[in-house]
C-alpha cells in the first residue's frame, strides 16, 4: 500500500512508463467535448502534473487505488456513431482496459459498453445511469424497442448497458475463445480478472471517460449485477450518486459464504418444487418415467444433440431455469408434453424426442456462457475456497433430491436450483475441455476481497433495493442479513414477482425504487 503522495506519484509514473504503448501527445489543452460527441480517435491529452496519458477526463480529486490503476493503465476509448432502434438511440464504445489492473505491465482487454437514450435527448445533459447485468458470465441486454425498465430509465437518464469483461463483446470468453489456453493453471490465472473487483474498477474507468467532469452516476445492478454493486459501494463510492438493487443484495461475511448460501437456498428450491408439482400433478408421472427411462440407458443416460450426455442428475437441472423465474414453470411444463416421440412403427419403443433432447440443451446454456460454470461458486469467496460447496450441501439433502430413488418410489423428482456441481463438466461436452480448471477455481484460496462491511456501514450513497420475498437465487434471510449491515439502504419487499422481477415489470420495478429514492414512494 502507498502511504504518501510522494510515494504515490513515483508509483503511477512508474506504472505508466511500463505499461503505455501509445505515443504520447503534447500537453496542449484538449478541447472540451460534450458528453454525446465522440472524443478523436486515440487522442491522448496529459494528466497535468503528472505526465501521464490520459484518454478520457480524469479528475485531479482525492485519487483512490481504484483510480491510481485506471490512470496507470495504456487505455483507450473509441465511440461510435449514433445508430437507433424504434424509439431509442444507441451508440457503442469500446474501451481497452488492463486485464489486471494492480499489474505495472500485462495483457489488456476490451471492455464494450452501449449508450442508449431516447429518441431525441441524444444531445441533452442527462444524468448517466450504468447497467450491470445478472451472472457470473452473461452479457446486457440487447434492445430492440423502448420497453420495460429500460423505457422508464431512458425518461430521465443516458443509460450505459456495460458488457461485464468476458461476456458479450467485452474480450468474450466463449467455449472457442477460452480454448486458446492450453493450461489449465494458466486458465485459473487469467480466469481470476473476471470477478466484481476487476467489474468495478472497468466500471470507474468509464464513468470517468463517459461523464462529464468525471461526475457521479446511478448504478442499477440486476441479480449478480446487484452483488457488483454492492463492491461498487465498498470500494469507489465516491463514483455513485445513487444505487439501485433489484434481487440483487449479496452475502458478505468474510471468508467463503458459498456453504452458508447453498443451505438456505436448497430449503427455498425445495419450496419452488413443491409448488410446481401442486400445479402440475400430472408431471410426477412424466417426470418419474423419464428418470427410469434415463438409469435404465446404456451409460446411465442418453446422448444430447451436442456430444454429452442427459441423466437423472442432468435432468434435475432444468431447476436452474425453470423454478425461480416468472413464466418458469409453465415452460418447463411445455417442455416435459414433448418429451417422447411417438411410435410410428409397432414395435420401436419409446424414444425421448430430439425435441425434448434440443430444447434442454437451450436450457442449459454452458456452451454459450461457460463462465457462469466456471466462476458460480468464487463470487462468495473472499479468501478461501469454495471447494464445491453445492456439492457437498447436496450431500446433505440426498434422501429429498437423489432422483432415482424418487422415481422408483413414484415421488415427485425433485429439480435443483442455481448450482454447480463438478459432474457437470464430464456430462456437458462443451465444458468437458476447463474440468481441470474448475477443479483449481474450487481450491483457489487466495480470492481478493469483494466487500468492506466497515465501508458499507457508514454508506453516504443513497440505496434502493427490491427483495423478492420467495427469491430462489438470493435468499431473502441472507438478503435481510446484509441489508441491515448497509447504512441507509431503503428496501421493497415483494411477494408480487420473483427474482426476474426487472425483466417481468420492469417499468413498475424500476419507478418503485426510483421513486423511493426521491421521496415519491413510501419505504416504510
Amino acid at each position: 500500500m502507498i502511504s504518501s503522495p510522494t510515494r504515490l506519484l513515483d508509483s503511477m509514473r512508474a506504472a505508466a512508463s511500463a505499461r503505455t504503448t501509445l505515443p504520447l501527445l503534447s500537453a496542449s489543452p484538449r478541447k472540451a467535448i460534450p458528453s454525446f460527441a465522440p472524443p478523436p480517435a486515440r487522442a491522448l491529452s496529459l494528466v497535468p502534473g503528472l505526465g501521464l496519458p490520459s484518454p478520457c477526463r480524469l479528475p485531479l480529486r482525492r485519487i483512490s487505488s481504484m483510480a491510481v490503476a485506471s490512470v496507470a493503465a495504456p487505455e483507450r476509448h473509441d465511440a461510435g456513431d449514433w445508430y437507433s432502434v424504434p424509439d431509442l438511440s444507441l451508440r457503442d464504445h469500446r474501451f481497452t482496459v488492463p486485464l489486471d489492473y494492480s499489474a505495472a505491465a500485462g495483457s489488456s482487454i476490451t471492455v464494450f459498453a452501449r449508450e442508449v437514450v431516447a429518441v431525441g435527448k441524444e444531445e441533452e445533459q442527462l444524468p448517466y445511469l450504468l447497467y450491470l447485468q445478472g451472472g457470473p458470465g452473461f452479457e446486457s441486454p440487447r434492445p430492440t424497442e423502448a420497453s420495460g425498465w429500460l423505457k422508464r430509465a431512458c425518461e430521465e437518464y443516458r443509460v450505459v448497458l456495460l458488457d461485464q469483461r468476458g461476456t458479450g463483446l467485452s474480450t468474450p470468453l466463449t467455449v472457442s475463445s477460452l480454448s486458446q489456453i492450453m493450461s489449465a493453471t494458466k486458465l485459473v490465472e487469467y480466469l481470476q480478472h473476471f470477478r466484481a473487483d476487476s467489474i468495478i474498477k472497468d466500471a470507474e474507468f468509464l464513468r470517468s471517460c463517459l461523464v462529464p467532469d468525471s461526475g457521479t452516476w446511478t448504478v442499477l445492478g440486476q441479480s449478480y449485477g446487484g452483488f457488483c454493486a454492492v463492491t461498487y459501494m465498498s470500494f469507489a463510492p465516491e463514483g455513485l450518486k445513487s444505487v439501485l438493487l433489484t434481487g440483487g443484495i449479496p452475502p458478505i461475511a468474510k471468508g467463503c459464504t458459498a456453504d452458508v448460501v447453498y443451505r438456505a437456498c436448497f430449503e427455498q428450491v425445495v419450496h419452488q418444487n413443491e409448488k410446481y408439482y401442486k400445479r402440475f400433478p400430472q408431471d410426477v408421472k412424466v417426470i418419474c418415467d423419464l428418470v427410469n427411462y434415463l438409469a435404465k440407458a446404456e451409460g446411465g443416460g442418453v446422448s444430447l444433440p451436442s456430444g454429452g450426455i442427459l441423466t437423472p442428475r442432468g435432468l434435475q437441472t432444468l431447476g436452474l431455469a425453470g423454478l425461480g423465474s416468472g413464466g418458469g414453470f409453465e415452460r418447463l411444463h411445455y417442455m416435459f408434453e414433448r418429451v417422447w416421440d411417438p411410435e410410428l412403427v409397432p414395435g420401436t419403443g419409446k424414444r425421448i424426442s430430439y425435441y425434448f433432447l434440443k430444447a434442454f440443451e437451450s436450457w442449459i446454456d454452458f456452451d454459450t456462457n461457460p463462465l457462469y460454470a466456471l466462476l458460480h461458486e468464487s463470487i462468495y469467496c473472499q479468501g478461501a475456497p469454495s471447494q464445491w460447496s453445492a456439492h457437498k450441501i447436496r450431500g446433505e439433502y440426498d434422501s429429498i433430491f437423489d432422483p432415482i430413488k424418487a422415481a422408483t418410489e413414484c415421488r415427485p423428482v425433485f429439480f435443483t436450483g442455481e448450482m454447480i456441481f463438478p459432474w457437470m463438466f464430464d456430462e456437458i461436452h462443451a465444458l468437458g475441455p476447463f474440468t481441470e480448471a474448475a477443479h483449481l477455481l474450487a481450491e483457489k484460496e487466495d480470492w481478493p476481497p469483494l466487500y468492506d462491511i466497515s465501508r458499507l456501514n457508514n454508506n453516504k450513497v443513497p440505496v434502493a433495493a427490491a427483495v423478492y420475498y420467495e427469491d430462489m437465487y438470493v435468499n431473502f434471510k441472507l438478503a435481510m442479513e446484509t441489508a441491515s449491515e448497509i447504512a441507509g439502504i431503503r428496501l421493497w419487499v415483494t411477494n408480487e414477482y420473483m427474482h426476474s422481477g426487472l425483466r417481468d415489470n420492469g417499468y413498475q420495478v424500476f419507478e418503485q425504487l426510483i421513486g423511493m429514492l426521491q421521496g415519491k414512494k413510501p419505504w416504510f
